[in-house]
């Protein structure tokens, strides 16, 4: 089988898919994954064949109009307003990039983000599908919507009509922009002014999520055909070695405290990254410092603070005594895996939701907004995260529940599944 995964946005939204890829073509399937030209040589890397779509991630959140987008936190209007001036201006060439990446498929499996350009390509090719998400979009009266402003639930029917508001509003600021694309590259009528997911998800199209069970359990109300089947996990190359400075950090001391925001980016990289370390000064912690895309810089580190480009999670996060991060799903992710507390501190999108959910779960603090960040409250939360025995006791319990899900297989089998029926 011929199967197409399109994914765009930060390595985050990325490796997932390459990892999902991977464990379909162990199992005979040929792969290709459609995304931006920065993931290129990663994707060729694993064997799996790729297709680019237009667009720069790093360059976008770098942009005045990408930091406008990170800057939105999470009021949830001002993030899809942002996110159509991010997106407006790649939307004709990414959907043609679509076209040509998913013309000779036989499946097509598309990301959150992904679907904006995908659905449409669906349609005009006529090829079966399936979502395959890292965050929940499923209407439930159990949870409440992935971008919802308030933090308290007033009950199911609450919940419900925040997910019909809120997509609604979301097709008012996309519809003109997606209505031109269907004209101009796909040569596809226009779609109405009612938001047309609730009509999608009536035609039963198979949905996967790719996260963890045990940080949220699947709501009882959800269709058949919706599965949440754990994470894609992309295990790190064989031949990796890590630097041997890093390794003598590690050795010289108490397990220290990793702190990195991933694909977030920031105009004051330097401040925040001072403020970092008088945090872990503080709390009378080590550090390792991530330096990502921008959000932290690595220069004049006192001795115990360590400063890395990139490293493997799976490899660094075991080793630590907590995490502080953005709280995007693979990082949350790793830190699951890894049995370590966590220390949120969300910027915007879903992150504000996982950072809730592992406070939630008793295995992080209480989340900080970026916007909120002080070195008083970085350092209380540190001091919490590595002093609380019982919530260093919960994470290693749930990091042994995560670690023995295997999402990749479980997601593998349901494609297979669904691919075999008429």
């Amino acid at each position: 089988m011929n199967i197409t995964l399109v994914t765009v946005g930060s390595r985050g939204d990325v490796h997932p898919y390459v990892a999902l890829g991977v464990g379909l073509k162990s199992a005979g399937h040929n792969v290709r994954i459609a995304s931006h030209v920065y993931f290129e040589k990663l994707i060729r890397e694993r064997g799996l064949e790729f297709a680019p779509i237009a667009g720069d991630p790093r360059e976008a959140v770098e942009s005045d109009e990408g930091q406008a987008w990170l800057a939105t936190g999470s009021n949830p209007l001002a993030f899809f307003r942002r996110m159509t001036a991010v997106m407006r201006p790649l939307m004709a060439a990414a959907v043609r990039d679509g076209l040509s990446a998913c013309r000779d498929a036989d499946l097509v499996l598309y990301s959150m983000l992904g679907w904006f350009g995908a659905h449409h390509v669906i349609e005009k090719l006529g090829v079966p599908s399936m979502a395959a998400y890292l965050q929940p979009a499923t209407p439930s009266r159990e949870l409440p919507p992935l971008f919802s402003p308030s933090r308290l639930t007033l009950g199911g029917l609450h919940n419900r009509l925040q997910y019909t508001v809120g997509e609604q509003l979301i097709w008012e600021l996309f519809r003109r922009s997606v209505n031109d694309v269907r004209h101009t590259a796909l040569d596809l009528p226009p779609m109405g002014r009612r938001a047309p997911f609730a009509a999608l998800r009536r035609r039963g199209i198979p949905s996967l999520y790719g996260y963890s069970p045990t940080l949220l359990p699947r709501p009882a109300d959800w269709p058949e055909h919706v599965h949440v089947t754990g994470y894609w996990v992309l295990e790190r190359s064989l031949d990796w070695q890590p630097p041997r400075e890093l390794v003598e950090f590690l050795g010289a001391g108490d397990p220290p405290v990793y702190v990195g925001f991933g694909s977030m980016h920031t105009r004051s990289a330097e401040e925040q990254t001072r403020s970092v370390v008088e945090a872990l000064s503080q709390a009378g912690q080590r550090g390792v410092l991530l330096t990502g895309w921008g959000a932290l810089a690595d220069s004049d580190l006192p001795d115990h603070v360590f400063g890395i480009d990139s490293i493997p999670h799976d490899w660094l996060f075991p080793q630590v005594a907590a995490v502080v991060h953005h709280c995007g799903t693979g990082t949350t992710g790793a830190g699951l895996r890894a049995g370590v507390p966590t220390v949120p501190v969300p910027f915007f999108a879903d992150q504000p939701f996982w950072a809730r959910r592992l406070h939630e779960l008793g295995i992080a603090s209480r989340p900080i907004p970026i916007k909120r960040l002080s070195v008083g409250r970085l350092a209380d939360a540190i001091h919490f995260a590595v002093d609380t025995e019982s919530v260093r006791e919960r994470a290693a319990v749930v990091g042994e529940r995560v670690r023995s899900e295997n999402g990749v297989a479980r997601a593998v089998e349901l494609v297979e599944l669904y691919a075999a029926r008429p």
